[in-house]
């Protein structure tokens, strides 16, 4: 369905967008970049996962700390649409009131840890 969300082509178009939105539906305006055609914010926000969304209020990036430790950016899928609209809602109440950096609604911090498996070899004399 990202065919149907706005194309973002250039370093140039990402900040007007930045500077210029307003107001889409009631706080938000979601875009799409594809980091192989504008690769200029790669480096400055380690943009490498397949989906990384990011948040911008005036043109200002509005990290949001969801206890994984990646205060810049979320870089996993949502099972849930109410969690990212609770997301949103968040990033938007704190970046009206001048905060850089929001807390997130819900801890993320144990939900996406991976669990690594061991075993121990012991000798028997």
């Amino acid at each position: 369905m990202s065919y149907l969300l706005p194309h973002l082509e250039s370093g140039w178009a990402v900040d007007q967008a930045i500077l210029n939105e307003e107001d889409v539906k009631n706080f938000a305006a979601i875009y799409v970049v594809d980091i192989t055609e504008v690769p200029d914010f790669n480096t400055m926000y380690e943009l490498y996962d397949p989906c990384t969304v990011m948040f911008f209020f005036r043109n200002k990036h509005i990290m949001i700390d969801l206890g994984t430790g990646n205060n810049n950016k979320i870089n996993w899928a949502f099972n849930n649409k109410a969690e990212m609209i609770d997301i949103i809602e968040t990033v938007y109440r704190g970046a009206r009131k001048g905060r850089g950096l929001v807390i997130s609604p819900k801890d993320y911090s144990t939900k996406y840890r991976t669990t690594v498996a061991t075993s121990f070899k012991t000798d028997h004399c």
